[in-house]
């Protein structure tokens, strides 16, 4: 019966450590981040980058390439989201690609994954 009821007792504790990373995911908290605004396909399949590849990126950024901003410094890679669901990226995200800006908004990581929700570009 004791076991039971520690079983029952670590059960109820990973449940609940497990709730709270999921509050803490869903809470993002705001964050800027300085880099280069790249589009995911180009960059992460051919390591295209650069003024050169400026149409490009828009092309593809425009068409539903997810666009990603690299972290000056470190090369963290945050994939940009809309601030809301269902949603273009703004204009002023799309036309900065393979630039180097500031991008302001809530973070959030899930699964190994960085998110940025776009507030403002600079």
């Amino acid at each position: 019966m004791n076991r039971l009821a520690n079983f029952g007792i670590g059960l109820v504790l990973v449940v609940a450590t497990g709730l709270v990373g999921v509050a803490i995911a869903a809470d993002g908290g705001k964050k800027s981040v300085t880099g280069n605004i790249e589009d995911a396909y180009c960059y992460g399949t051919m390591g295209a980058k650069g003024a050169g590849h400026k149409a490009c990126a828009i092309k593809c950024v425009s068409a539903g390439i997810p666009a990603t901003l690299i972290e000056s410094g470190t090369e963290k890679a945050y994939i940009l989201l809309p601030n809301k669901d269902a949603s273009p990226l703004p204009d002023s995200v799309i036309q900065r690609m393979e630039d180097r800006v500031t991008v302001t908004g809530k973070e959030y990581s899930k699964n190994g994954v960085d998110y940025l929700v776009v507030e403002s570009v600079k």
